[in-house]
């Protein structure tokens, strides 16, 4: 069944909307449809909702009826709205276009955007090499059914070992590989949480995770990060309060804030999850990116005696998306747990795709290195260009991870980003790290692209940003004096 935003809740979302850019050259029913379409893009209104009435969506807007009726018809017009008569009108995407990772939709053909809405690196150099060693390596494996659920023992040997380098004894019993960190997520969540669960998140947080909460229908509560990252007492007592069935945190390199968490913070973070019977989630996805020869603490499993945490990690961030491997460390009989529940989703994860991570972590400390020389260096050529185009804007230099978090000059992040889409450049706004559309003065740069574009980037947001003034702001002109 098709599901239905009712007047009020569009309006809620729209918010502004005859405040974007463009109103005084356009007239209301284009900038309400754009303010649509801005939505769909940020992706706060899913694809395949049924719109109110016309009549009610005026109503709730306070505007006339003809002026919905006429966006509607526009948004018809550019393939983002589908209407028949009786059934009313639903969202959808325009033809040629397709979702891209993050949630927005985006053109099949658009080599000349600048995607700063993903935050992934291209591939290493060693892939290649990594790819023929493992296809010499396959021939092993074809005298079987290649079904393995928790992983073939090469790679989680791999893996086990990288955790107890890291200060965690862990045995390759303790790992399960699976078709990336996201996967990994949706098999704890389907083994920890039944649906309707309460689940505590950071807020920001990571938009896929949200995803896949909301997928299981969880009843999601949120603590908010500050400048200076998590605010201990504050986690801690919504944890003891609440009582949730789960917590998901992101320790390393937060994203999309970029915090570290101290090692004190996740001693006391284990204990108290212990005591309010709560199950911790940790994503350590970027726990290989510190930059600046930031040390890392000990690993939040380090602190736990009872089973209460499962790690998820993989190879996306420091090695590359395209290469579908992640895995979960959690207790042995957990592990056989989540392989069970594997089975009736997709068996296993590839083995070539494996074998060819099995030859990248053997080179893990050449190419981890280069990765971090890489992301330091763009990571300030992108601060510099924010300092002297956007000195407004609020950035904490992050020590590691592949984003930065900016705090705009003020509530305009979704509107920012429907406008730079006009000039090249794709940008996740702030409201996707969050529920409820919060977050508009905050926006996610990620600094996994060559320094030139990101600096080109810049440039042409600081363009945007400027034009957004110019056409919101009224030109109001001195009464005249007569004397």
């Amino acid at each position: 069944m098709t599901s239905q935003v009712r007047g009020v809740q569009l309006a809620r979302l729209l918010g502004q909307w005859h405040a974007l850019p463009g109103r005084r050259r356009s007239p209301d029913y284009a900038a309400l449809a754009a303010a649509v379409r801005g939505l769909l893009a940020d992706g706060r209104l899913p694809l395949g909702v049924r719109l109110p009435a016309e009549r009610e969506l005026a109503e709730a807007l306070r505007i006339s009826r003809t002026t919905v009726t006429a966006a509607y018809r526009e948004l018809r017009e550019s393939g983002h709205l589908a209407s028949r008569r009786g059934a009313g009108s639903w969202t959808m995407l325009p033809g040629g276009h397709r979702v891209a990772s993050t949630g927005l939709w985006t053109p099949l053909d658009d080599r000349d955007m600048i995607d700063l809405g993903v935050a992934a690196l291209s591939a290493p150099p060693q892939l290649v090499p990594a790819a023929r060693a493992a296809a010499e390596d396959l021939p092993r494996y074809l005298g079987g059914a290649g079904y393995h659920p928790t992983g073939i023992i090469e790679l989680r040997e791999a893996v086990a070992r990288g955790y107890t380098e890291r200060g965690l004894p862990t045995s390759p019993e303790q790992i399960m590989v699976t078709s990336g960190t996201q996967h990994a997520l949706d098999l704890v969540l389907r083994l920890a949480l039944s649906p309707g669960g309460a689940v505590l998140v950071e807020s920001p947080t990571y938009p896929n995770a949200l995803a896949a909460l909301s997928a299981r229908r969880a009843r999601i509560a949120t603590h908010g990060l500050s400048d200076e990252g998590w605010d201990a007492e504050l986690l801690l007592g919504s944890i003891r309060q609440t009582r949730p069935k789960l917590a998901y945190v992101i320790p390393e390199f937060h994203n999309p804030t970029g915090h570290l968490m101290a090692a004190d913070l996740r001693e006391r973070l284990v204990g108290a999850a212990h005591a309010a019977g709560t199950d911790l989630v940790v994503d350590e996805s970027f726990v290989d990116l510190p930059l600046d020869d930031t040390p890392l603490p000990p690993p939040v499993a380090v602190f736990d005696r009872h089973s209460r945490v499962i790690s998820i990690g993989g190879m996306s961030k420091p090695y590359w998306g395209g290469l579908r491997i992640g895995w979960v460390r959690a207790s042995a009989p957990q592990v056989q747990r989540l392989a069970a529940a594997r089975v009736g989703v997709d068996m296993a994860s590839p083995v070539l795709d494996q074998l060819v991570a099995v030859h990248l972590l053997a080179e893990a400390p050449a190419i981890v290195a280069a990765r971090r020389a890489q992301l330091a260096a763009q990571r300030d050529a992108l601060v510099a260009a924010l300092a002297e185009q956007l000195p407004d804007w609020r950035v904490t230099v992050p020590r590691g991870g592949v984003t930065l978090w900016a705090e705009l000059d003020g509530p305009i992040s979704s509107a920012l980003a429907r406008a730079a889409e006009e000039v090249g450049v794709r940008l996740a706004p702030g409201p996707r790290f969050g529920l409820d559309g919060t977050l508009e003065r905050f926006l996610r740069l990620p600094f996994t692209l060559p320094a030139e574009e990101l600096v080109e980037a810049v440039g042409r947001l600081a363009a945007v940003r400027y034009d957004l003034d110019r056409a919101g702001r009224p030109q109001w002109r001195e009464a005249g004096v007569i004397a």
